[in-house]
């Protein structure tokens, strides 16, 4: 009955792991996807290409973005703009719209 027992106790642990996990996978919106291109996505707002877009200011990133659907110190969230897929919380593209 021990085995049985530890059984129970191990899985609403591994169940939580499991749940942990899926927080810390990195964004799954590839900047080469022709909507994330025509956007101007990229995982690091600081490699954003700022001749071809001069509305990017330092300091704008997904994390601040009013769009933004993850929560604070999440390095990922939902968007939008690209549903069923996560940006980057340190990403930017041209719909950046400031948070109030």
């Amino acid at each position: 009955m021990t085995s049985r027992r530890t059984f129970i106790q191990i899985v609403p642990i591994a169940g939580l792991a499991m749940l942990a996990s899926q927080h810390a996978i990195a964004a799954d919106v590839d900047p080469k996807d022709p909507q994330a291109a025509a956007l101007g996505y990229v995982a690091d707002a600081t490699k954003a290409d700022k001749a071809k877009y001069p509305k990017y200011a330092a300091g704008q990133n997904c994390a601040s973005c009013q769009l933004y659907q993850g929560k604070a110190g999440d390095a990922s969230g939902g968007c939008p703009l690209f549903a069923g897929k996560t940006v980057a919380a340190k990403g930017w593209c041209s719909a950046y719209a400031k948070k109030p």
